[in-house]
C-alpha cells in the first residue's frame, strides 16, 4: 500500500469484532493504529471496527491482522485528498455526559444553560467526547463530583485534553495533562485557551517526568490509553496518588476488564464502579493502601 491515507472497515458479530479489537491492542507493531469498535445494527447484531492508520506498513498490517478473524468482512478504501477529519467532525452532534456539554465549533449556538460548556477542537488528536472510552470517563467524573471534590489532577495521554479541562472548569485548582503525541500537547493547550481552563499539558512519557512528579501527589488520575499500558501504569499511578486517591481508567474493552481490575486490586485499589459504553469500560478504582 501507498503512504496515502486510507479507512479500513471491518464488520461481524460482536464476539468476533471484539477478539479482533484485542489482536490489535496486543501486536507491537501495531501499538500506535487509531480505531473505534461500537455497535452498528443491533437488530442484526453486527459490530463495526473502523480503523485510520497513518503510514502504508500500518494499513497492511490492521488489514492483515483484521483479516485473520473468519466472520469478519474487511474492506480498505483509499481517503480522498482533503481534510476528511475536519470535515467528518463538522457533521458530529454534541455530546452530554452528566453535566458536560461537549461541543464543536458548529454548535457554537448549541450550549444549553446551567451545564459544563467544553468546546473541543479535535485536529489530529483523540478525543472529541464522541468515543465511548471518553464518555465514560466524563460519565465517572460527574458522577464522583457529587460528593467529592479533586483539588490536584492528572491525565495520562490526554489527547485533545477535553478531561483535564474539564476538571480545571469543576473547580481543580492543578489539572495537567500529558502525551506522548507533540501535535496532542499543542491541540489540547489550544483547547484549554479556548475555554479559559487553568489546565496545562506537557510533551512527557509515563509519570516520572519532573514536569509530573513535582505537582503531585494528585487526587484523581485519569488514564484514557490503552489495556496494555494501563496494566504496565498501575504502580506508577499508585504512586503518583494521594491514599484515597482516585483513578479513572478507560481505553479498554470489556473483555479486557479483568486484566486491568487485577493490576490494580494487586496495588491496593478497590473498584467502585464500571461504566460500560458499546464494547468499551470505564474503571473508576480508589487507592486504599
Amino acid at each position: 500500500m501507498s503512504e496515502s491515507a486510507f479507512q479500513i472497515i471491518a464488520r461481524g458479530p460482536r464476539a468476533v469484532a471484539e477478539a479482533a479489537a484485542e489482536a490489535l491492542d496486543a501486536d507491537p507493531s501495531l501499538e500506535g493504529a487509531t480505531y473505534s469498535i461500537l455497535e452498528e445494527d443491533e437488530d442484526r447484531g453486527l459490530w463495526r471496527i473502523d480503523a485510520f492508520p497513518t503510514t502504508g506498513d500500518e494499513a497492511e498490517g490492521v488489514a492483515t491482522s483484521l483479516r485473520a478473524h473468519e466472520g469478519l468482512t474487511v474492506t480498505v478504501e483509499k481517503l480522498a485528498d482533503a481534510d476528511w477529519l475536519a470535515m467528518s467532525l463538522s457533521g458530529l452532534p454534541p455530546v452530554e455526559a452528566g453535566r458536560f456539554f461537549v461541543y464543536g465549533a458548529h454548535d457554537q449556538g448549541r450550549v444549553p444553560p446551567n451545564r459544563v460548556a467544553l468546546k473541543i477542537d479535535a485536529g489530529a488528536a483523540f478525543g472529541t467526547g464522541h468515543h465511548g472510552t471518553t464518555v465514560g470517563c466524563l460519565l465517572a467524573f460527574d458522577g464522583l463530583l457529587k460528593g467529592e471534590r479533586f483539588e490536584r489532577v492528572l491525565d495520562v495521554g490526554c489527547g485533545t485534553g477535553v478531561l483535564a479541562i474539564a476538571a480545571a472548569r469543576t473547580g481543580s485548582r492543578v489539572s495537567i495533562g500529558t502525551d506522548i503525541d507533540g501535535p496532542s500537547v499543542r491541540i489540547a493547550n489550544e483547547n484549554a485557551g479556548l475555554n479559559r481552563a487553568r489546565a496545562r499539558f506537557v510533551h512527557a512519557s509515563g509519570l516520572n517526568d519532573r514536569r509530573v512528579r513535582e505537582q503531585g501527589p494528585y487526587d484523581l488520575v485519569f488514564a484514557n490509553i490503552l489495556a496494555p499500558p494501563l496494566v504496565a501504569l498501575s504502580q506508577d499511578i499508585r504512586e503518583a496518588l494521594t491514599l484515597g486517591g482516585v483513578a479513572i481508567l478507560s481505553g479498554l474493552l470489556r473483555t479486557q476488564e479483568r486484566r486491568v481490575t487485577a493490576a490494580y486490586l494487586s496495588r491496593g485499589f478497590v473498584l467502585e464502579r464500571r461504566i460500560r459504553r458499546d464494547a468499551w469500560s470505564a474503571l473508576v478504582l480508589r487507592r486504599m493502601g
